[in-house]
């Protein structure tokens, strides 16, 4: 062999060697960090990266050992299971990737607990909590206003559609202003990154399960918002979506497994019918629909019952959770989701943490379709569940059809008794979220007719009414307009942008009509702060006669009368048949002006009035 020939062979040969060793790239490895002293000793990396199935894995770390390297369809992923002993301590874990004689290493990084966040944990009826979209709240920080590496980088206030530029630090500068209208607990709609080309600003839409949009903050700007929030005496529920994702997730572009979303032949979207899930004469057609069918186009379907997926959202739940010391979830689409894989995560969680507080969103037509899904329920065949409570929708419709109908046998005023009678399905009513509007639903102040009288009626109902309240920014103002689209009633609240013509945020800007409102439940929601029978007291409803719904809030201590009237004339009330509720009591005030009110005497009630009475021994 010549020289020549035998350099191009060496040259082959070497390149031959190149081509044979696999690319070393890792994108990512989820969760970014773990904790040692965890309940579950047990932990699922998943490792993102070109080729990365081709290389072994090894690592030598005191108390920390791996079980199995999982290798899935896609040579691009690893699933690595960990034990993480009692014994383990806080420290930079190096995985040592090899392939041949090449040797790569990467630090993982094991923390200690926070273990003061368990002082925190958990948002029950005690509680009223703000709901409020980061996007539209306020804008403290225009430099994050637009994010050029971004699918969407178009910034208009003058669209529903388009970001308007609130953020985290937006939300924390007006913490003071959330605890003075008298919340105790906040909710935002999910900040995490939504990286879609349009109409992301509303969260739902998620493309990282572990970065906070950068629109938004950092996630070290939200665990200082919770930090804050804990300081001025809120708590914070954290929105979580696990039913579906964003169609550009970074998932979607690669894949784990072909089983990781719903596919089908053709689209198929969800018939959104909960009701196949628990008739006992459904077809498996419209069950797999129901449960299998894409949310909307732009939205595909988690199988949560790929093993590796569940693991990594149960993680992910925990992670942010540890990280940040939240308080509670609200659980997005919940009845869409795999209920096993619910129950399993709920289970997961609370074996964390046991005073963690969890509501899943249920919006359907019947009490027993929201009671079924809830933990201890009263419903024969209903599944295995940890969910303390749902959102509850039919505590609303009655709301709205009793300030809006007249009253009949069952409808007005006794819509909302034959629901509240129907409590016993429940195992702890007072668990479920109470509202009169949120981010999905018409201003209650545009459903009610712009009528101030009935507002306030629903206000007074739901702040001394079982269950956990929640009130949506901008009610407090008076914001009206319908949900058609969704986007109108998700408006910027007025003074939270540099250069707004009005700063609701303070007295001052409000009108005598939105100050009469701000003042109204502040009022309410601090006395319901002083008096534990609104917050935890027994339910005593009393048939609806004449226009008139009374119901009581009692316990040891104290008694609350609230009497609901929508008659169209002045009125008064006899107090005879609600003798066994006064037993003790010689007198009473009105709670809102504090005027005495005497119970020898009927009650004067004005059209659609709410009264709301203490008793006093």
């Amino acid at each position: 062999m010549n020289k020549i020939a035998y350099s191009l062979y060496l040259l082959l040969l070497c390149c031959n060697l190149v081509f044979a060793l696999p690319n070393f790239e890792i994108n990512r490895i989820d969760p970014p960090n773990w904790w040692v002293g965890m309940n579950n000793p047990k932990l699922q990396l998943c490792i993102f990266g070109k080729n990365i199935s081709a290389w072994q894995i090894a690592l030598n770390y005191p108390g920390v050992k791996i079980d199995a390297v999982n290798k899935v369809e896609n040579p691009d992923y690893l699933f690595i299971d960990l034990s993480i002993s009692r014994e383990a301590r806080a420290g930079k874990l190096i995985l040592t990737f090899t392939s041949g004689k090449e040797e790569r290493k990467y630090d993982y990084v094991l923390k200690p607990r926070t273990v003061s966040h368990a002082q925190y944990q958990g948002v029950d009826s005690r509680d009223l909590i703000y709901m409020l979209m980061p996007d539209r709240f306020a804008n403290a920080d225009p430099t994050n206003d637009i994010d050029k590496t971004a699918r969407e980088t178009k910034l208009n206030r003058d669209s529903m559609f388009y970001r308007h530029g609130g953020d985290l630090q937006g939300v924390i500068d007006h913490l003071d202003y959330i605890k003075d209208l008298g919340a105790t607990a906040l909710w935002l709609t999910p900040f995490q990154e939504n990286n879609e080309k349009l109409a992301s600003y509303h969260g739902y839409a998620i493309t990282d399960h572990y970065k906070t949009d950068p629109r938004f903050g950092t996630n070290e700007l939200y665990e200082k918002l919770v930090k804050e929030a804990h300081q001025k005496g809120l708590k914070v529920v954290m929105d979580m979506v696990y039913n579906h994702i964003g169609s550009e997730h970074w998932w979607m572009h690669n894949l784990p497994t072909q089983d990781w979303i719903h596919q089908q032949d053709t689209f198929i979207q969800t018939n959104y019918r909960l009701t196949a899930l628990m008739d006992p004469h459904a077809s498996e057609y419209d069950k797999n629909k129901m449960s299998n069918g894409w949310f909307v186009r732009k939205m595909p379907d988690l199988n949560q019952r790929n093993p590796y997926l569940a693991n990594y959202l149960i993680q992910n739940a925990i992670w942010w959770i540890e990280s940040s010391g939240i308080d509670g979830f609200r659980l997005d689409t919940y009845a869409y989701s795999d209920l096993e894989f619910m129950n399993r995560l709920l289970k997961s969680v609370r074996e964390e943490y046991p005073k963690f507080s969890a509501v899943g969103e249920v919006w359907d037509h019947a009490v027993s379709f929201q009671a079924w899904l809830t933990n201890n329920n009263n419903i024969k065949g209903s599944p295995e569940s940890h969910l303390p409570g749902t959102t509850d929708f039919q505590l609303y419709f009655a709301l709205t059809d009793a300030l809006n109908n007249p009253t009949d046998w069952t409808g007005g005023l006794a819509k909302i008794y034959y629901t509240l009678a129907q409590d016993f399905l429940y195992s702890k009513p007072d668990n479920n979220l109470t509202f009169i509007d949120n981010h999905d639903l018409s201003r209650f102040y545009s459903v009610v007719g712009e009528d101030i009288r009935k507002f306030k009626m629903g206000l007074g109902f739901l702040l001394t009414m079982r269950g956990t309240p929640s009130i949506y920014y901008g009610t407090e103002l008076l914001m009206k307009n319908y949900a058609n689209p969704d986007g109108k009633v998700r408006a910027d609240f007025p003074g939270g942008w540099a250069g707004d013509t009005v700063n609701k945020f303070k007295a001052s800007g409000r009108t005598k009509d939105e100050n009469e409102i701000f003042n109204y439940i502040q009022k309410l929601a601090r006395y319901r702060q002083s008096d534990d029978a609104l917050q935890t007291g027994k339910l005593t409803q009393f048939v609806p006669e004449n226009d008139a719904y009374v119901y009581f809030r009692s316990n040891e201590k104290s008694t609350v009368m609230v009497v609901m009237y929508t008659g169209k004339k002045d009125s008064q009330l006899s107090l005879n048949r609600f003798g066994e509720m006064f037993s003790g009591f010689k007198s009473a005030k009105d709670v809102i002006d504090d005027s005495p009110v005497d119970i020898t005497k009927p009650v004067s009630l004005e059209p659609y009035t709410i009264r709301i009475v203490k008793l006093e021994k």
